[in-house]
């Protein structure tokens, strides 16, 4: 059986990283994409290949175009094809209280979480698209339960830059259905990864999963799989939803 070919953004280490080896074990080959830990990027490559995977590795700054285009162009020469592609590459900048904002991290927080999501998503795009030699696709962004709380006095521009991405797969979706590519997201809640700790507020998570209904924190393997199953044909009917993992918050 042909292999299919998903190229992920961000995949060195946490939900990116998850997404690769559940992808790896479920029959893909991967071109996965890293911004500044090699070595993480490296272990989560070696992980998929032991797990069956042709991987191919390519550093990209998400907030790129060229880099985006250059990783895009690397599967194209590696696979000869994309069947699949997971926006995860994302950054929630510093915590900081609104008024202590500066414009440097509301822009690079754009740069990234919004322009180089939808670059990225063009480029999938372009491939799979029936009308441009394509044989259509599946395409997941990974959102955030952010924009529903605002995030005050911590990530007010994370949850802004956040709050794109669900009209935007709205929008794709409607537009590239006859284009044999259906477009979903999946919005993380508060997740186990290091995300927190690197933007500077590590007590964080100890503070939230109170609030959560479920009383504790999601894994990024249980976003890995709704993502795969949203990229899977049993949801072949099901394009433009964005899909909370959020244990109920």
């Amino acid at each position: 059986m042909t292999r299919r070919v998903l190229l992920i953004t961000g995949a060195g280490k946490g939900i990116g990283a998850a997404v690769a080896r559940l992808a790896a074990a479920r029959g893909h080959d991967l071109l996965l994409t890293w911004g500044s830990d090699r070595a993480a990027a490296e272990s989560t490559a070696e992980a998929c290949r032991e797990a069956g995977a042709t991987v191919e590795l390519v550093q990209a700054d998400a907030a790129d175009a060229e880099a985006t285009a250059r990783a895009f162009a690397a599967c194209d020469a590696r696979f000869g094809r994309l069947d699949a592609f997971v926006a995860n590459a994302g950054t929630t900048g510093l915590a900081s209280t609104f008024l202590d904002s500066t414009d440097a991290t509301w822009r690079r927080v754009f740069e990234i979480n919004v322009l180089g999501l939808a670059t990225a998503c063009r480029e999938a795009a372009r491939r799979m698209a029936t009308s441009r030699g394509g044989q259509g696709g599946g395409i997941v962004c990974i959102g955030s339960r952010a924009p529903a709380f605002g995030a005050p006095f911590e990530f007010v521009h994370y949850a802004a830059s956040k709050g794109a991405v669900d009209p935007l797969v709205r929008g794709l979706a409607k537009e590239l259905a006859g284009e044999g590519i259906r477009v979903n997201a999946v919005a993380p809640g508060m997740i186990d990864t290091a995300i927190h700790a690197s933007a500077g507020i590590p007590e964080r998570v100890a503070r939230i999963v109170p609030t959560v209904p479920m009383q504790r924190l999601g894994t990024p393997e249980e976003v890995a799989e709704a993502v795969l199953w949203l990229l899977s044909d049993a949801a072949s009917y099901v394009t433009g939803a964005v899909l909370d993992v959020s244990g109920g918050r």
